[in-house]
């Protein structure tokens, strides 16, 4: 895969090949295993921690490095995708959808105790917004947190939370005021606090490694110095993040679909059906033409608004673009590189079945297509 002109640098380039080596050594030759184990060693975050991965796009001061840099965290997104497990990706890199909000927003106390720990591997970070009732509808939660004293007693449920089992420290979206976006705060929530608990862990299609919880709230007290912004702010927090995760959801879109395609272009060199490689077929030709046109084309845009966040912008029509058309290309790629491998692509020995049952969730996560076609039609002035 090439890199676009004028994109990455040579900072970014060396940091590619230290993430290489990481999932060359630490993942590739278990990565079979977690996948049916439906989980991957604590461990690993330590080791990401120690190799300094975790702390990409955080402040020096807290331990991180390349604050602000999309690309380099694009470049991660990227390499680490070469696991060929999203639910790996998913799980190791729950604290970029958590810590955010912590890191800007929190109080410095809070922020000098949690940061570090999380991106070092030393701790798992969690973001907890989903509910039984509402996933992408944010502004609708209903876990309640009324002010007592010192204390916001915190009663409901979450669901659907990403690294939810194992997690020590939860950014939680609660409502502290009236109906509505205005009455939502974030709260951070710690692992054995009274009133807290954890449900099973979840089965899912797919993301099999990645542990995804359960969470409920009973008469749960809080300190309210766990305040993260201000009180009744919590939306404005959870939407300035949401760019950035729906851009890595979109680059592991892409990144599904490459892969689909370098297996596929590998199988249909060796595989032979009357006679002769199954690529020498112009059915099969021209899948991997389509496949190879599409993924070029969601790279390209991604990486435009991801050069659009670089440069301060905030380009929310743009990045809901990418991140349906990506997620849309992951759909179409795996399904192609399915039908081209025939039985075998349907054995959970091989890659592009994983990769299929990967890029479901793709669409589903960080809003949903038919929310960010919304969110794109009110920025068109629809």
């Amino acid at each position: 895969m090439k890199d676009s002109l004028n994109y990455f640098n040579e900072t970014h380039q060396l940091a590619r090949k230290s993430i290489q080596t990481f999932v060359q050594r630490h993942i590739l030759p278990f990565i079979a295993d977690w996948e049916e184990d439906e989980m991957f060693p604590r461990s690993l975050y330590e080791l990401a921690g120690d190799a300094g991965l975790l702390g990409i796009g955080y402040p020096e001061a807290l331990g991180g490095s390349a604050e602000g840099d999309v690309f380099m965290k694009v470049a991660f997104t990227e390499e680490m995708m070469r696991s060929t497990s999203g639910g790996l990706v998913a799980g190791l890199g729950s604290l970029d959808i958590a810590l955010p909000p912590i890191a800007k927003w929190a109080n410095d106390a809070i922020k000098q105790r949690v940061v570090p720990e999380v991106i070092s591997g030393k701790k798992i970070a969690a973001l907890a917004i989903s509910e039984p009732k509402g996933g992408s509808d944010v502004a609708n939660i209903k876990t309640h947190a009324v002010q007592e004293g010192d204390f916001y007693r915190i009663n409901g449920s979450k669901i659907f939370i990403t690294s939810g089992v194992r997690a020590d420290y939860y950014s939680v979206a609660v409502r502290t005021g009236g109906a509505g976006y205005q009455g939502i705060s974030l709260l951070l929530i710690e692992k054995g606090t009274p009133g807290f608990s954890v449900g099973r862990s979840l089965k899912k299609t797919g993301w099999r490694c990645s542990d995804t919880a359960e969470l409920f709230f009973e008469d749960c007290m809080v300190p309210v110095e766990n305040l993260i912004g201000a009180e009744n702010a919590g939306f404005g927090c959870i939407m300035s993040n949401f760019l950035s995760e729906r851009l890595m959801l979109t680059v592991m879109g892409y990144m599904t679909a490459q892969l689909a395609y370098e297996e596929s272009i590998k199988y249909v060199k060796e595989r032979e059906a009357f006679g002769r490689p199954i690529g020498q077929f112009q059915v099969n030709r021209h899948k991997l033409v389509d496949m190879a046109t599409e993924i070029d084309i969601a790279r390209e845009y991604a990486y435009r608004a991801a050069a659009m966040m670089n440069a301060g912008q905030n380009p929310i029509k743009q990045v809901s673009m990418a991140k349906n058309f990506a997620t849309g290309v992951a759909e179409r790629a795996t399904y192609q590189a399915v039908q081209l491998f025939g039985g075998m692509g349907y054995m959970r020995e091989s890659v592009v079945e994983r990769l299929s049952r990967d890029a479901r969730i793709l669409a589903i996560g960080g809003g949903t297509t038919e929310i960010m076609k919304e969110m794109i039609a009110k920025q068109i002035g629809l």
